[in-house]
């Protein structure tokens, strides 16, 4: 192995030691034997710690980005990719051959690929619980599907309703309600988002970007009532992909 064959790959985020970015992409390289390439966690408490690590990390190709850095970053970079900028969140960077950082998102294409199979003719309107990075990457996706949708935040605004406006009516005219919000994450299993789950039904699906538990406790009261469920295991899969196509382009 030559100096110029070593690769670095990394996820930046806060208390990110859960990450699956890091398994996922170090048995890539072992199984499809990328000698040289490593992928580690660059994990810091503020995002003004982000241009020492670009100064500090020799080799450094490209980056995923996690809660909460995922708008935070963009002032730093160079340039966005046109989606990136239209979405407003970024959880890829591109190393280009000029040294510029380039955002890009692949949240929003890992979403759409995954729910689309359980898309059926009455799912036409969504709820997105949570409006922070995440959230941005949903919304671009469900625009692209033609699916109308509404944020639903702790404070209401032009663009959300809040949780305690959710009732019967709400869940007949959304059968779709995503959580993009980190509530149920492990260690914290038991939490999740305070909506009157005793309204969905079979007709509904449930989706949680989380995917450590595998079933939130979101998912569960969701499925109790019938309704159909995800995880976000297939999403993070996909955007993983995506981010690698972009890396090597």
């Amino acid at each position: 192995m030559t100096l110029n064959s070593r690769k670095r790959f990394g996820l930046l985020g806060r208390n990110i030691s859960y990450s699956f970015s890091k398994g996922h992409f170090t048995t890539k390289f072992e199984k499809e034997k990328y000698q040289g390439y490593t992928y580690e966690n660059f994990d810091i408490q503020e995002i003004s710690g982000f241009p020492e690590i670009i100064k500090n990390t020799e080799n450094l190709s490209g980056l995923n980005v996690t809660i909460p850095y995922k708008e935070e970053v963009i002032p730093f970079l160079d340039k966005l990719s046109k989606k990136a900028a239209k979405i407003g969140a970024v959880n890829t960077i591109k190393f280009t051959k000029k040294g510029n950082l380039k955002g890009y998102n692949t949240d929003y294409f890992g979403f759409l690929k995954s729910l689309k199979p359980l898309l059926q003719s009455h799912h036409k309107k969504a709820l997105i619980l949570g409006t922070g990075g995440a959230s941005k990457g949903v919304a671009f996706a469900l625009e692209e599907l033609g699916i109308e949708y509404t944020f639903v935040s702790r404070n209401t605004s032009e663009k959300a309703i809040d949780y305690t406006q959710l009732n019967a009516d709400t869940f007949q005219e959304y059968q779709i309600v995503i959580n993009s919000t980190p509530i149920g994450t492990s260690p914290n299993i038991e939490a999740c988002p305070d909506i009157p789950y005793e309204f969905f039904t079979e007709n509904h699906i449930a989706y949680d970007l989380i995917y450590n538990p595998a079933e939130t406790q979101f998912l569960k009261n969701a499925k109790a009532k019938g309704a159909q469920i995800k995880n976000g295991l297939d999403m993070l899969i996909f955007q993983a992909e995506k981010a690698w196509e972009i890396w090597n382009k």
